[in-house]
This record gives C-alpha cells, sequence and structure tokens, in this order.
C-alpha cells in the first residue's frame, strides 16, 4: 500500500497498541511508512485534548503517517524503554528508530507541521529554505565547508534545485576548482533563467577566457600606456578571474568612453557577461550599468 493510499481507512490509520504488539504495530510498520506513537492515560486532562487533535491530523494525512496509541498504565514496557517521564509523550518512528517527538498538548499547527516533516509535506520546503540559508551565511563567512554541507543537504531532498546547485557550483569556484564547478552548474537546466545559475556560467566563461596569472604585467602595460585598449581588455578579464569584479567594469567602462566600438563592441559585451556574473541585482551590475547609460548617452 503507497503512504497516500486513498483506499487506507481510518481503523488503518489509528490503532491502540500494547507492549505486546509494539514490535508489529511500531516498529515493523515504521519501515513501511512512519508512525506516531502516543504515550498516554486514561487520567491525563492534556492527554484528552491532545490525542482527538492528533488523530485528526493523521487523517488529513491521508494515509501518509499512522498513528498507535498505547495506555501507560497497561503498558509500561515501551514507555520506560524510551524514558517517557510525562504525558502525554509523542514519538515519531521511522525505519524502525524514534527520530522526532515532543511532550504535553501543543496547537494544531505544530501538529500539522510535525506530521508534514514526517511525510514530505510543506515540513521539507521549511528545511529546503534552512538549509539555502545557512549555505549562504557560510558563503559569505568564507566557510566553504559549511556550504558545502548545507547545499548538498537540500539535494538530498530536492536534486533538481537550481538554487543548491549553484551554490554548490559556487562553492568550487571559491575553492579554486572551476572544472567541478563546471561539471557541478550542468546539472542545471541549459536553458535555465534562474539568476545564480546564469551569474556561476558567467563567472566560468570568464574564467575560460581571462589571461592566468598576467595581473601584474597587464597593470604595468595599462600604466605605461593609457590607450593600450587591449591590454586594459585582458587587465579586465584577469580581474574578473580573481573575483574583483567592479575593477574588470572599470577597465571595461573606460574603453568604451575611450572607443565604444572597439573590437566589435567587445567591452560592452563582456560589460555584460561581467554584470551577469555579479548578479543582475547586484550593486556592482546596477552601479556598471548606471555608469554605461552615462558614457553611451552623454
Amino acid at each position: 500500500m503507497s503512504l497516500a493510499d486513498p483506499t487506507t481507512t481510518s481503523d488503518d490509520l489509528i490503532k491502540d497498541g500494547s507492549d505486546a504488539g509494539f514490535m508489529d504495530d511500531v516498529i515493523a510498520q515504521s519501515k513501511i511508512q512512519p508512525v506516531i506513537v502516543d504515550f498516554w492515560a486514561t487520567w491525563c486532562g492534556p492527554c484528552r485534548q491532545l490525542t482527538p487533535a492528533l488523530e485528526k491530523a493523521v487523517r488529513a494525512a491521508q494515509g501518509g503517517v499512522k498513528l498507535v496509541k498505547i495506555d501507560v498504565d497497561q503498558n509500561p514496557a515501551y514507555a520506560g524503554q524510551l524514558r517517557v517521564q510525562s504525558i502525554p509523550t509523542i514519538f515519531a518512528f521511522v525505519d524502525g528508530q524514534p527520530i522526532d517527538g515532543f511532550q504535553g498538548a501543543v496547537p494544531d499547527s505544530q501538529l500539522k507541521a510535525f506530521i508534514e516533516k514526517l511525510t514530505g509535506g510543506p515540513g521539507i520546503n521549511s528545511d529546503v529554505e534552512q538549509f539555502l540559508s545557512m549555505g549562504e551565511e557560510s558563503l559569505s563567512l568564507s566557510d566553504s565547508g559549511g556550504a558545502a554541507q548545507a547545499f548538498a543537504q537540500v539535494l538530498t531532498l530536492e536534486p533538481a534545485n537550481e538554487t543548491a546547485i549553484a551554490g554548490m557550483a559556487r562553492v568550487y569556484l571559491a575553492d579554486g576548482d572551476a572544472d567541478q564547478a563546471r561539471q557541478t552548474i550542468a546539472m542545471a537546466p541549459v536553458d535555465s533563467k534562474h539568476p545564480t545559475v546564469q551569474s556561476v556560467r558567467a563567472r566560468l566563461a570568464l574564467a575560460s577566457s581571462a589571461p592566468v596569472g598576467a595581473s601584474a604585467a597587464l597593470e604595468a602595460r595599462v600604466a605605461a600606456d593609457p590607450t593600450d585598449l587591449q591590454a586594459r581588455f585582458d587587465l579586465s578579464l584577469a580581474l574578473a578571474l580573481a573575483a574583483d569584479l567592479s575593477g574588470a567594469v572599470d577597465h571595461l567602462l573606460k574603453i568604451v568612453a575611450a572607443d565604444r566600438d572597439w573590437n566589435d563592441h567587445a567591452a560592452r559585451k563582456q560589460l555584460l557577461v561581467v554584470f551577469d556574473a555579479a548578479g543582475a541585482t547586484s550593486e556592482i551590475a546596477r552601479d556598471g550599468r548606471r555608469r554605461l547609460s552615462s558614457i553611451l548617452f552623454a
């Protein structure tokens, strides 16, 4: 039976359990689908509040999860093994192991989120957003290892997540591994319009076209002859490769200001690549476009 089989009845989803049936009802069943165990007692006031709400939430999951209710007074063995100290206590079992739980009566919204996390509902989306935020924060702190772990977690949940794919590629770029970054970004659709995917691809394009290790020599050439537009263009590529996108923009704009049609508009075309690499909404791109417009329409 599938985890969301619409033919599943309430009797199949919710049952009164016991110590004798725990291995079959909870451990074995949790290897097929998540099982929630509700440890309760007849004298427990919060239990009378929680259990009906929990049953309702389980039924709403339409077969995605089962509920086993165990009266701890009549069945103390597994409650003792799991160190249940107050009731109601809720455990979620997956693959024969308790993986989550809580104590006491909780709001319906928390019950819904608890079950959605188990069944792969919107709770997973919350995890994805959290891991993506962690990845971005780690990248901002130059913590490549932490960023890689966070983005890898997203890809485990959503293998086609383009933000995470681009994030992993950015990790490799930060580590100087352009080849692995190129292989990673290839996981995204070829026609992807995702801004971060486009940014990574633009940065890789810059890396493949930039003269390696030539910055110092090119800076000397430009200093000696500011009108040497080819040297200035090559310097912009070298700066972009070194992640100095602002510096690259400065030199490309100077080329456009000197000769906007130089080399079949090469500087203007390269500016678009750099803007994409920086991110379409980045300050580098916004400022660069304003300055470019000032030059072109002066």
